[in-house]
């Protein structure tokens, strides 16, 4: 079969490997989509995910169809249309410097567990849309993590996918107003169509004073005046600009949710800081949100299909994958199989 590998710096090639054996306890996935994380770009670039590796088969945001179950798997069944907890296989993550990667022609899960590390989508949720599953659990974990609440009003920093599933996880929260901010005015109009309540130009518009007219005027603990009414200020971005906003003063009880990756340090003033009482709260991968990211794909297909932007046959990863690495060139790329 095929499968696309990192083999060097800025090398990346579509090599000839044996087809995986699916164990008694796993199941064999024949790929159907995945896509494009936005940190692919940067393993191709510094040569791939583990260091001193000689090579990194790519690709942890699969969705595929079961061709074999092995005979000590239970609740899974040839046909069964399924996404997969890249973190969640018996032999290192997917795609992330384990033996495996999903782009690849098939995939063998390793102790295969219904609705933990493989989890049945319906038919109906198209490939490419499904294969949003595993990103948007990134998202969801760190909205979690903020404890959002009804009465609450937040906003998105970053309106790529994964600040677009950030928008989409408060709303499943009921949250009363999301604001999301972003510098490219596409995206932007893809966030009002996903439900934002508004959405504010960071590069032409002054974040603050726009989140004082939106949520209205907050203080903290020394009765500062004119803060943002803002509960919750949720980092998509991970540029600088974003710290500074929300350090710069928010209300007293505040949240900050921050699950970008920074390439770039961000001076902090605690002193400032101890009248807001700010709660800082960092989130990594996925450990239980999948499913629950599943089933809303699953009752919401045709909203959750606005984010993705780029549809790319398996034959052109490489394209995919430059495209990806392009600010402001696409929104979210998925390769499919058929």
């Amino acid at each position: 079969m095929k499968s696309v590998t990192v083999t060097g710096p800025r090398r990346l090639q579509t090599i000839d490997i044996p087809r995986p054996v699916a164990g008694p306890r796993d199941v064999l996935v024949k790929m159907k989509a995945c896509g494009i994380c936005g940190a692919d770009p940067h393993a191709l670039q510094e040569g791939g995910i583990m260091p001193g590796a000689a090579s990194s088969p790519m690709g942890h945001e699969p969705a595929g169809e079961i061709v074999e179950v092995g005979a000590e798997v239970t609740g899974l069944h040839v046909g069964d249309h399924v996404v997969i907890d890249p973190t969640g296989v018996a032999d290192a993550i997917i795609g992330g410097g384990g033996p495996q990667g999903a782009l690849s022609e098939y995939l063998a899960v390793r102790d295969a567990t219904a609705g933990k590390n493989v989890i049945v989508m319906p038919n109906h949720v198209p490939w490419h849309v499904a294969a949003l599953t595993e990103p948007l659990a990134v998202a969801r974990r760190c909205v979690d993590k903020t404890n959002p609440r009804p009465e609450h009003q937040a906003i998105v920093f970053g309106a790529g996918p994964v600040g677009l599933g950030a928008l989409l996880a408060f709303k499943a929260h009921g949250v009363r107003h999301v604001v999301v901010a972003d510098v490219q005015p596409n995206r932007l109009e893809k966030a009002l169509k996903l439900g934002a309540d508004a959405v504010i130009d960071s590069r032409t518009e002054d974040v603050r004073a726009r989140l004082v007219e939106l949520h209205g005027e907050g203080t903290d603990a020394f009765g500062r005046p004119g803060l943002p009414g803002t509960d919750i200020y949720l980092d998509a971005a991970g540029v600088p600009a974003v710290a500074r906003t929300v350090f710069a003063g928010p209300k007293l009880g505040a949240v900050f949710g921050i699950v970008a990756i920074h390439h770039q340090s961000v001076e902090v003033d605690f002193q400032q800081l101890i009248p807001s009482e700010l709660t800082i709260v960092h989130s990594m991968g996925h450990p239980t949100e999948m499913a629950t990211v599943a089933q809303d794909i699953a009752e919401n297909t045709d909203k959750y299909a606005l984010i993705v932007s780029d549809v790319v046959p398996f034959a052109e990863t490489a394209r995919a994958i430059d495209l990806a690495g392009k600010p402001g060139a696409t929104d979210k790329v998925v390769v499919t199989f058929d």
